[in-house]
């Protein structure tokens, strides 16, 4: 070429207002810098400079990624029109495969060495944008974390070591007798009452049955009940049983069922419960019971608020899932918790003490069963419990007032080993207690089956 060639400008562009001719010059002048003339392009190869960055590589970092964008220069102009002048005999420059912007080459300056265009990569990362924010990372599901709460005693370990040995239910005047006739008497009716109990105790369930026990004031043996019916039942059923607390008021119940501490309650584990979770996920909320099944607290042993009718039943709709019977300590009538549970649960027991005072009271109570829309007192059962070795009030004159409201009444005498308090060991129950804790829980068992 000549120089006078080389001058040559565009009429589509004038001076040094064409930025793309002078860019092109500049490479030009970098490529032939070593004195070599700069290799002939090959035809129909097109001689392309990327404009914008190219995507990162593998193994680069993103110090060096984002050095190289910034010093890649961008444009949104469109190309440049090739020159009018251009040498016959070279193919028309075919379009560049990539998003760059293509500028023609100076027929006055020897050509850059031809790039190769990049293929397009695949699942390379999209370079943030700063000036937007980032769309949120998609997470697979999971279950809901949840902060754990503090572990708690139960009791304090002072007064632990002020209950002493625990007593035994019977006398030991009582228990001599009684072997003692076990000598004389047949035992077949015995093996024959114990087989039909079992049976009952050991039915069938299609879904998990809910069992609520309340009373009409505190401190009649409500949580006593309620730990006696959740042991036996776990003893005599080979499925999953569950004691549920629904008093936050500092109940009892996880004293009476032997627990050491405490950590999960209703409340904390409402929120935590999900459809997807397996048995083994929802027992690490659990505290487990020495002798067998479950327990889900109220509280930690602290004052707090009530519980709510919400967190109740989301918390028993959803265990219902996993554990064939669920027995819920529910607060004193006529709370909030209390009447949702009675009106909700597949059987009911109501807890009544031996005085003129509390049966009077229960038999009120069961009055407003009888006026709820299903079939209340069909599945309720009556526990008349004797507090004191020296009761007022004849127990079979209060278990026919009560059975005039159309219930069913299991007498429970008074036990040396209950009255003490502190966690129930059923062997050292009275016979007595033992036989009647039995037929209460054939009979709850037995309503509950029979609801559909």
């Amino acid at each position: 070429m000549t120089q006078g060639q080389g001058e040559q400008r565009s009429p589509a562009h004038g001076g040094g207002d064409d930025w793309q001719r002078d860019v092109l010059r500049e490479l030009g002048d970098g490529a032939s810098g070593s004195g070599r003339p700069a290799a002939e392009p090959r035809r129909g190869e097109p001689t392309l400079r990327l404009v914008h960055p190219a995507p990162p590589q593998p193994g680069t970092t993103a110090e060096a990624d984002a050095g190289e964008g910034a010093s890649a220069p961008h444009d949104a102009s469109p190309p440049a029109a090739a020159p009018h002048d251009a040498p016959a005999g070279h193919a028309p420059q075919a379009p560049a495969p990539c998003a760059g912007t293509a500028a023609t080459p100076d027929p006055g300056r020897p050509a850059p060495p031809p790039t190769r265009p990049l293929a397009p990569r695949t699942n390379t990362a999209p370079t943030p944008d700063p000036g937007r924010p980032a769309p949120p990372a998609a997470r697979e599901p999971r279950l809901p974390a949840a902060p754990a709460p503090e572990s708690s005693p139960t009791l304090d370990p002072r007064l632990l070591l002020a209950l002493g040995s625990p007593l035994h239910g019977d006398s030991v005047s009582r228990r001599t007798g009684r072997a003692l006739r076990k000598l004389t008497s047949s035992v077949s009716q015995d093996v024959a009452e114990q087989t039909r109990i079992a049976r009952e105790l050991q039915q069938p369930v299609t879904t998990g049955r809910v069992v609520a026990v309340t009373s009409i004031r505190g401190g009649v043996g409500k949580s006593t009940v309620s730990a006696l019916l959740g042991r036996t039942l776990n003893h005599y059923r080979h499925d999953p049983v569950l004691t549920l607390e629904a008093d936050t008021a500092l109940g009892t119940l996880p004293v009476r069922m032997g627990a050491e501490a405490v950590r999960w309650t209703v409340a904390d584990l409402a929120p935590v419960l999900h459809p997807s979770m397996k048995l083994t996920d929802v027992t690490g909320y659990l505290v487990p019971v020495s002798d067998g099944g479950w327990l889900l607290p109220a509280s930690r042993g602290q004052v707090g608020p009530p519980l709510d009718m919400t967190a109740y039943r989301k918390v028993t709709l959803a265990l219902r899932r996993y554990f064939a019977v669920t027995v819920a300590d529910c607060e004193t009538l006529p709370g909030e918790v209390a009447r949702t549970a009675m009106d909700t649960a597949h059987a009911r027991v109501v807890v009544a003490p031996t005085t003129a005072e509390g049966v009077g009271a229960t038999r009120q109570v069961l009055d407003w069963l009888a006026r709820l829309p299903h079939s209340a007192l069909a599945t309720t059962v009556v526990a008349l419990v004797s507090n004191t070795p020296d009761t007022l009030l004849d127990d079979k004159t209060a278990a026919g007032h009560l059975k005039e409201a159309g219930v069913t009444v299991v007498t429970v005498p008074y036990d040396r080993h209950l009255a003490g308090g502190g966690p129930i060991r059923t062997d050292l129950l009275a016979h007595a207690t033992r036989q009647a804790v039995l037929r209460l829980a054939a009979e709850v068992m037995g309503s509950a089956v029979r609801v559909r």
